[in-house]
């Protein structure tokens, strides 16, 4: 109270310090969970291909689908290297588009296809099958679909040079199932390792590898957002415990004859060392409460911002951010108590 200027410079300190790490622990588990939900727009992460050239198991999908239990998605893809009618060779594949524009939201298509004889058509393939956008007939084993060009597809990787097509008219017209299940599994590295050997087990037939650019990109930013978040906090809690140690050393220096009556009075090192961590250990508690409701309001402000969705305030951390913010406080009273221990009345009372 007598030192309004030097308290107020150690309690924004520990608010500060208390208010990065609230929003650091508040966002540690939502971020992540976030970063992954967004790495899920770029992709499969697990791969189940039928060994041999061959097509899978008809209940293939089905197991996939009860391994994930929901926290994932499956899509299966079929494939075929059929004839334009002037003679060409193209890739067709046949697949569900709606469970794909789940799967692979960063594909840039024109348009969906919507009706039952709709094609999309690479941006590649378009010149050898519907230059104009027209109509156009593709031949398999001497049979013909006749196809309208809904929409064109552009992805820079080797999709671009395919027609996709519904799996249901696929396998009408070739009579060929699929051989190919991309999925898109949520969990971390751990999680999805135990998935692929899950879905092995499952579809013991198949080949199952996890998309390892996928896997790799997403553990690696992973990684680094919490060495950066980790390192920050670390960071602004050791200069709020620099900031509090400058202002107890500092309190400690305009107190000395106070220390010294207490000492030449009776007062043990013991006690008048409690008095200064009492007040250490006020200002961190003080300083923890405040910086707790600011980190709440800072993880919630940065989740609207960066993932334009709320993070769940996790308030169960209170008692952890008050225990750190004390023992910090308490940490950065060592030298100070030290020093009083050295006090010695009389040299202090005759003014030495």
């Amino acid at each position: 109270m007598l030192r309004r200027g030097r308290a107020a410079s150690a309690l924004v300190a520990m608010v500060v310090a208390a208010a990065v790490t609230t929003a650091m622990l508040n966002l540690s588990v939502d971020v992540q969970a976030k970063l992954r939900k967004e790495f899920r727009n770029y992709g499969a992460n697990i791969v189940v291909v039928a060994k041999d050239a061959q097509s899978l198991p008809a209940d293939a999908l089905e197991k996939v689908r009860s391994v994930l239990g929901g926290h994932g998605l499956a899509v299966p893809f079929a494939y075929v290297v059929a004839r334009t009618s002037t003679g060409q060779p193209v890739v067709v594949s046949g697949t569900d588009f709606d469970e794909v524009q789940k799967l692979n939201r960063w594909w840039s298509v024109s348009s969906w296809p919507h009706a039952t004889h709709d094609a999309l058509v690479g941006t590649r393939a378009v010149a050898a099958v519907a230059p104009q956008g027209q109509p156009f007939d593709l031949s398999f084993r001497e049979r013909t679909i006749h196809l309208n060009s809904a929409g064109t597809l552009r992805t820079g990787a080797a999709e671009d040079s395919r027609v996709y097509i519904s799996l249901s008219n696929f396998q009408t017209w070739t009579d060929i199932k699929p051989s190919t299940i991309e999925i898109s599994a949520t969990g971390s590295s751990s999680d999805i390792a135990a998935m692929v050997q899950k879905v092995a087990e499952a579809v013991p037939s198949a080949e199952v590898r996890p998309v390892r650019q996928i896997m790799e990109g997403e553990a690696l930013v992973l990684g680094k957002t919490r060495a950066t978040v980790t390192t920050a906090a670390a960071l602004i809690i050791a200069t709020a415990a620099l900031c509090l140690l400058s202002t107890l050393l500092g309190w400690v220096f305009d107190r000395r004859r106070d220390f010294a009556i207490m000492k030449a009075l009776g007062a043990s090192g013991r006690l008048i060392g409690g008095f200064v961590a009492a007040e250490a250990a006020a200002l961190g508690a003080v300083g923890a409460v405040i910086g707790f409701a600011i980190g709440i309001a800072i993880a919630a402000l940065i989740g609207r911002i960066n993932f334009h969705a709320p993070v769940v305030p996790r308030f169960d951390m209170l008692p952890i951010v008050l225990a750190g913010g004390v023992v910090v406080a308490l940490i950065s009273s060592v030298i100070p108590i030290f020093l009083l221990q050295r006090v010695e009345p009389a040299m202090i009372l005759k003014g030495e």
